[in-house]
């Protein structure tokens, strides 16, 4: 079974008859107005399709418009959903639309990839583009990696970055550091600070968190992981002497008091 632009929209309960599809072309116009271009920005593409020649567009179209920038031969990756809020000027040349782009299909934006039929129409209706096969949906791409002082991922987040594909920048960055960590537990706010000291980088040492929750740590064998949050307080250079990570470690144990008070044990 083809998967179609069709499945789609029945998947997400849109429409396709109250739905308008537009493949823009990256080209300048006969009269010399720019059109759009790779590099444009929201507010440009929303400005170029605003603007619609009288006479090669439906009289009444649609509220819902659903963009799609070109790619090679006749592919189209899907750009967003703009809702029409009306016509709201007309020169006898040009009609100028008040659209806003909304979230509707967000998961979709710039992963999904349509074939677009022959001849290479600018606009169709959705009832036409509901055949038109998906060529392509990528995976969704993995946030930024926001630097290690900025770093605080929750257990399902952690398991994430540790397996999934789309975070393979992210465990480049994790393995070329050792350093100390702190695992907190939200459900009482108790810590356990941690090392990977260079015999093993942080990515290896949270690997073996994201497997069994517990990092073969007596203290936290008993605890739900679900509620755990990974954090790094230092980062060291891997070829770091073991007694200057060692130092850190009993630093920042004794400065968050996570012996008495916390999930390290005496």
């Amino acid at each position: 079974m083809t998967l179609t632009l069709g499945t789609v929209l029945s998947a997400e309960g849109i429409d396709p008859r109250n739905a308008l599809v537009i493949r823009h072309a990256y080209v300048v116009h006969a009269d010399g107005t720019p059109g759009i271009h790779a590099d444009s920005t929201e507010d440009e593409i929303l400005r170029y399709t605003s603007a619609q020649a009288v006479g090669s567009f439906p009289r009444t179209p649609t509220d819902r418009w659903l963009v799609f920038l070109p790619e090679s031969g006749r592919r189209a990756r899907f750009w967003g959903v703009i809702r029409n809020h009306g016509e709201v000027a007309n020169d006898g040349s040009i009609r100028t639309f008040n659209l806003e782009r909304t979230d509707l299909l967000q998961e979709y934006v710039g992963r999904l990839v349509i074939g677009w039929a022959a001849p290479l129409a600018w606009y169709v209706h959705g009832t036409t583009a509901s055949a038109y096969p998906v060529r392509e949906l990528a995976d969704a791409a993995a946030p930024r990696f926001p630097g290690f002082e900025n770093l605080r991922l929750d257990y399902p987040t952690l398991q994430a970055v540790m397996r999934d594909r789309r975070y393979a920048t992210w465990r480049t960055a994790l393995s070329s550091v050792a350093g100390i960590y702190v695992i907190t537990d939200l459900r009482d706010g108790r810590n356990y600070v941690g090392k990977a000291d260079g015999a093993e980088n942080i990515c290896q040492r949270w690997s073996t968190y994201a497997s069994n929750g517990h990092g073969d740590n007596v203290e936290l064998r008993d605890l739900d992981p679900t509620s755990f949050r990974f954090s790094l307080l230092r980062v060291f250079d891997p070829s770091t002497p073991q007694q200057v990570i060692n130092r850190a470690e009993s630093h920042y144990k004794r400065a968050l008091d996570s012996v008495r008070h916390g999930l390290n044990g005496g």
